[in-house]
């Protein structure tokens, strides 16, 4: 049950209520709100450290909890409309104030019995259990995990030899275009087989372009086309306004002439290959694609002359030794364990995937024998168990989650089939769906990071991105663990999902706190206004316009449909505390000014807002000065208000995050209403600068922001070729990420940057620098461990690796003035990684010598091509 994230969710109802309101509650009825509040908080306690207890309960428990929720929200509905706005008279208001308490007081009797009633048994329970070590097979070894988090070498066992048939395919002697599929049922590893002979240096050096899309069973070939083209060619805003045909000529003109390398990741069906196969030439070079697929039928049809490549399940030595090494990493097997480990892996019946996930429950119970065999009798139930074996010992995973960990990996499978997750994005909507409890001096974010590292820890998400700080970037969940987390939260009511193969009535609709709308929606919605519906994630181009009915709404993603006009209703969304949206511009302007009854989203914490075609201006209201509890703002080409133009009563001390911003002026007001900012994106025009100079913009008071971490700054277009930038631009001390796009700057002016002393990441964009010279000097950089130098054309750069001390990954792209890479950076002893993209052959060369040379001195040096 996810009843943990209904009551850590009324818990921050509660105090909100309690915190703002107090003045309009009578002693009597404070005293009995507050004393359900200490209810709700330590029965959240119970869930938490006794997460094999609660049984029966769970069910009440979570009734109880969403509909103590549900009445204090619709309470403060009511309290906001305007028949209650009756008198400003402070007698009167107050009167009104403690009457309506005393009405939400009495409409919460019913559920504060019930839990008065829960509290009993829990009391009980832990009366019962005291003498008793419940937390044997929920708590993990630190040492253990610690083994486990900082394993980072591949595991190939059980794929050796597969591994090395599909590489002599890959890098054979053949100049014909061959297509090599990769045939299996899910879960064996066809995507994890694919993956690492697609990632290997040798496979990476052999072709030109290599290229990887995921095919999901609702595609559309404009996606398809879109992903080839991200991976293949430099970024351009202008390919998202092609049409499918341009995008077809595009890419077949691009791979022309190359030897080209394409992943075409579970395929269903072979309309997918009909819509595709052009794109292809057939004077290819020797060029490979490989396609995954659950069906016999589709490799047959894409290449009726290629043997499609059968992954058999594991025997029983692959088995237990994938599950040795992902519990154990490099370290032995006690052994005690041994035997117990080896019936576990038999258990689970050769499939990759769920050997992987008992894996995940494994590395988080204690390593003794009564922790093992509990596991043991579990697998073991599962498959004699009548049913979809492989499904139920998936079912453990979810089963042996912490109770905190259950809805946010329920909430992942309201995401498309096969969709890239942005971390950032998932850790924003669990936010403002309640899941996060405090955790002392942690911000929600950070707390929200541990949860998905924790999940990735137990194999129930597979991590696509890391950022250069080594935190979790992008995940993807596999498509079996998605559908069981459908079903789990279907039955639940926690979230429903629509998709094509399935119908969704208004019924089942109206009674899930959660939608993810995957499929056009038809139906009459307008009879269910009391539903309580929480959140509504709309992954379809076509227009779910029914959420108007869903008052207590907390979460509206609609990004995906583009709106020709601010929503009405919208200001009715009280409690809303997460909202995305799209609109139309003005068609000779490409403008949107947006409605200052915006700032009635008083709960707010994110805001994105983006035009459906970039360049463009969106115009926030003056308004947006009043929302005191905005914690991310992200507007694509949008314009903040000048505060000084108006009285703004309070400052957004809690923006952590302003970003994709045009014109920001850094005025001495500007930076006082957002002091704690820790993420700022801010984006310029040649043409303002052109008309008003840098000046006009304050830019040295950056240096200001004490609490700033992370800045990107951009000045297009990118022939930007005179600039006074350097002498109207301060940076703080604390930044530690900065990203410079077509700034202008001379490498001389790197000095100021290079000074920065807690700098980690620097991303050099396109013209962010102009010069034939960077000469770099000692004592700069000296905690820089990333370095990006994308399409920024330095012919001679002079170093030692004195200057970078401590740099761990090197990144050039589309570098073709660049003469070599310095010698001395070859002799950083931090450095692992060094990454090209789009270079010459001569520095490909020169960077493969710096590797030989760094590993003849007994260091590893991962290069990638």
């Amino acid at each position: 049950m996810a009843c943990y994230a209904a009551f850590v969710s009324l818990a921050q109802v509660l105090d909100q209520i309690l915190d703002h309101d107090q003045h309009a509650i009578v002693l009597h009825e404070q005293q009995q709100i507050k004393s359900l509040h200490e209810n709700v908080i330590l029965l959240s306690t119970f869930l938490e450290d006794f997460p094999g207890e609660a049984g029966n309960l769970e069910a009440r428990i979570t009734i109880a909890a969403n509909e103590a929720e549900d009445i204090i929200e619709y309470h403060i509905l009511d309290e906001i409309s305007p028949e209650y706005e009756i008198s400003p008279d402070y007698e009167t208001s107050h009167e009104i104030g403690h009457h309506n308490w005393r009405r939400l007081y009495g409409e919460l009797q019913k559920v504060i019995k019930e839990i008065d009633s829960i509290m009993k048994e829990v009391v009980q329970i832990k009366s019962c259990n005291k003498s008793k070590d419940l937390m044997s097979t929920h708590n993990s070894s630190s040492s253990f995990s610690s083994r486990i988090a900082s394993s980072c070498r591949e595991i190939v066992v059980g794929l050796d030899k597969d591994l090395l048939e599909i590489k002599s395919q890959l890098c054979g002697d053949s100049s014909a275009l061959q297509i090599i599929p990769i045939v299996g049922m899910g879960g064996i590893g066809k995507t994890t087989l694919a993956r690492y002979a697609y990632d290997d240096p040798l496979t990476l050096h052999h072709f030109d372009v290599c290229a990887w899309v995921t095919v999901s069973q609702n595609y559309q070939v404009r996606s398809i086309l879109l992903d080839l083209l991200r991976s293949i060619e430099a970024s351009s805003e202008e390919r998202y306004k092609w049409m499918v045909d341009e995008l077809l000529v595009r890419v077949y003109k691009y791979l022309k002439g190359r030897r080209y390398l394409i992943v075409m990741d579970d395929m269903w069906n072979t309309n997918v290959w009909d819509d595709v196969r052009r794109i292809f030439p057939d004077d290819c070079n020797g060029s490979r694609i490989i396609i995954t697929t659950r069906e016999l039928d589709v490799a047959s049809y894409v290449d009726s002359l290629s043997h499609p490549y059968l992954m058999h399940l594991m025997d029983v030595d692959q088995s237990w030794g994938l599950l040795k090494e992902k519990v154990f990493g490099g370290e032995n097997c006690p052994r005690q364990l041994e035997k117990i480990g080896k019936l576990i892996a038999d258990n689970c019946r050769g499939l990759p995937l769920a050997i992987v996930v008992i894996a995940g429950v494994l590395s988080k119970v204690n390593q003794v024998q009564e922790s093992w065999e509990n596991i043991a009798r579990n697998v073991n139930e599962a498959v004699n168990t009548s049913g979809e074996q492989f499904s139920k010992i998936l079912s453990l995973s979810y089963t042996h989650l912490p109770h905190h960990l259950r809805p946010c990996f329920l909430y992942m499978g309201g995401f498309p089939e096969d969709s890239v997750i942005n971390a950032s994005k998932l850790i924003k909507l669990w936010a403002a769906e309640g899941f996060l409890k405090a955790n002392g001096s942690k911000h929600p974010e950070e707390v929200a990071e541990e949860y998905l590292e924790d999940l990735d820890k137990r194999s129930l998400v597979l991590v696509t991105h890391k950022r250069s700080n080594g935190k979790i970037k992008a995940v993807k969940m596999h498509d079996l663990l998605r559908d069981l987390c459908i079903r789990i939260a279907r039955d639940e009511k926690f979230l429903h999902v629509t998709n094509e193969f399935s119908s969704s009535s208004c019924e089942v609709i109206g009674n899930s706190r959660r939608l993810s709308i995957c499929s056009r929606i038809w139906g009459d919605f307008s009879h269910i206004e009391g539903s309580p519906m929480r959140t509504i994630l709309h992954f379809h181009h076509r227009a779910f316009n029914s959420w108007k009915h869903f008052r207590l709404l907390r979460v509206l993603d609609v990004m995906t449909v583009t709106l020709g006009s601010y929503p009405c209703h919208m200001d009715e969304l009280f409690h809303l505390r997460y909202l995305a949206l799209t609109f139309e511009g003005k068609k000779k302007s490409n403008e949107f000014v947006v409605p200052g009854s915006l700032s009635k989203l008083q709960n707010l914490q994110t805001l994105i807002i983006r035009l459906e075609y970039s360049p463009g201006s969106l115009y926030l209201p003056f308004e947006i000065w009043r929302m005191r509890q905005l914690r991310h703002l992200i507007v694509f080409d949008g314009c903040l208000p000048d505060p000084s133009e108006g009285t703004c009563e309070q400052i957004l001390e809690n923006v952590h995050t302003l970003s994709h911003v045009k014109r920001f002026t850094c005025s001495q007001r500007m930076l006082e209403m957002v002091p704690n900012i820790k993420k700022l994106g801010i984006i310029y025009s040649i043409r303002d600068i052109d008309k008003t100079g840098w000046s006009k913009y304050c830019l040295n008071n950056l240096v200001h922001l004490q609490k700033l971490e992370k800045l990107s700054f951009y000045v297009g277009p990118h022939d930007y070729s005179q600039s006074n930038l350097s002498h109207n631009l301060a940076f703080p001390v604390t930044l530690k990420k900065l990203t410079l796009s077509g700034c202008g700057l001379s490498w001389k002016d790197m000095t100021i940057v290079g000074l920065l002393p807690n700098l980690e990441v620097l991303k050099l964009r396109r013209n962010a620098c102009r010069g034939l010279e960077w000469e770099t000097n000692e004592g700069e950089f000296c905690r820089l461990k990333v370095l990006v130098i994308d399409r920024v054309d330095p012919c001679n750069w002079i170093t030692e690796s004195s200057h970078f001390p401590i740099l761990e990954c090197l990144l050039l792209r589309g570098c073709h003035k660049l003469r070599e890479i310095p010698y001395g950076i070859g002799k950083i002893q931090t450095l692992q990684l060094i990454e090209l993209d789009s270079c010459d052959s001569f520095i490909v060369e020169l960077a493969k010598r710096i590797q030989e040379e760094v590993e003849s001195f007994g260091n590893d040096l991962q290069l990638r091509l």
